[in-house]
């Protein structure tokens, strides 16, 4: 267990490694009597058994809150709240207790739409935390899953975040981020800078996504092409809703 005790919070990594969750999904506790779960991860009987155990030593359950529905977050609702008894299950949508909306809190954390990983991706903050999901990771980027307004919806979700005063980041998948400034600041250039090369190759005729990811992710892994065959995507969204992309270019 990763122990944050200047801000109240601890870490539990769930064994779930792999290409896309770096070496698992991390499951935040936040604040005690109660405690709330940011994030249960995988259905893993392990995973599921230690933060049963952490949330009773912070005095109980106060609820569950989900970043977004992918199943590496939220597969974990049911055997937790079993394990530990009701308590409500807040999120941007499903079916949860409560439907977070932009703004809104639950228990200690605030809502923050960061869309783009997920339509209904949410960040959540306290004090000067800031747990970020899939959108922010500790190490490397995340995927932006085509949506309309996902890309641009994305950007501006960072920037929001970056006008916050926050001392942490802790992500979904990778190390806690003690610079919050300098990553978001990373991952909007990241992204900017994507954007440019995409728009360097469509200028230079590229057209197929398979040429436009060999000139532009030609830094991909071959297990991430995938992914960033889908981020491929949501960039050209992006260009379109802007009325940038050119004709001829391949959309899948």
């Amino acid at each position: 267990m990763a122990e944050l005790p200047e801000y109240d919070v601890a870490g539990l990594l769930a064994p779930n490694p792999g290409p896309f969750t770096l070496e698992g999904t991390n499951t935040w506790l936040v604040g005690r009597e109660p405690c709330f779960v940011v994030d249960p991860g995988p259905d893993v009987a392990e995973h599921v058994a230690a933060i049963a155990a952490g949330v009773r030593a912070r005095g109980g359950l106060g609820g569950i809150a989900l970043t977004h529905d992918h199943a590496d977050h939220a597969e974990a609702v049911a055997p937790v709240l079993e394990a530990l008894g009701p308590a409500p299950v807040a999120a941007a949508r499903g079916p949860v207790n409560q439907h977070l909306a932009d703004g809104e809190r639950f228990g200690p954390l605030l809502a923050i739409p960061t869309p783009g990983h997920a339509p209904d991706h949410l960040a959540f903050v306290a004090g000067r935390v800031c747990f970020t999901g899939d959108a922010v990771l500790g190490r490397g980027s995340v995927f932006i899953a085509p949506d309309p307004g996902a890309l641009a919806g994305y950007l501006v979700g960072l920037a929001r975040l970056r006008a916050l005063p926050l001392a942490l980041l802790c992500p979904g998948h990778g190390p806690v981020v003690d610079d919050p400034q300098a990553k978001l600041d990373e991952y909007v250039a990241h992204r900017l800078d994507r954007e440019r090369r995409l728009c360097a190759a469509l200028d230079e005729g590229l057209r197929t996504e398979a040429d436009l990811l060999d000139r532009v992710w030609d830094d991909a892994p071959a297990a991430l092409r995938p992914a960033a065959g889908v981020t491929l995507r949501a960039h050209l969204d992006k260009l379109d809703e802007e009325g940038r992309l050119p004709s001829g270019v391949e959309r899948r």
